[in-house]
């Protein structure tokens, strides 16, 4: 299993993460949202990214490009759930799902 540690900006915003619910947005060096995802706990489901042991391939693609995570707290799941698919038919952003009958990750 290969070691991992995310960079000191981003070990910055794990660690001050809030329990609440709702959307996180994922950044590259060039200001582009690359992911976009929703959560009942924002904390535990952003740190999940960053873990040693997750080795998926989107997921180490992700944490491999990402250089700012912004986050939008929300009242509850069904908001966070409505949020992330307004969010994502916008931005389209590289990592998240296309959403059509083949359910293909763009990469």
């Amino acid at each position: 299993m290969s070691s991992y540690t995310p960079p000191e900006n981003i070990q910055e915003i794990l660690n001050n993460l809030p329990t609440s619910p709702g959307v996180y947005q994922m950044f590259d060096r060039k200001g582009t949202i690359i992911y976009i995802g929703k959560a009942k706990n924002l904390r535990n489901r952003v740190r999940s990214y960053f873990q040693p042991g997750n080795v998926q391939t989107k997921v180490q693609r992700i944490r491999e490009r990402v250089v700012d995570i912004k986050i939008i707290v929300l009242e509850d799941e069904v908001a966070a759930l409505t949020a992330e698919a307004q969010l994502i038919r916008h931005h389209k952003p590289r990592y998240n799902v296309i959403w059509k009958d083949d359910k293909r990750y763009p990469y």
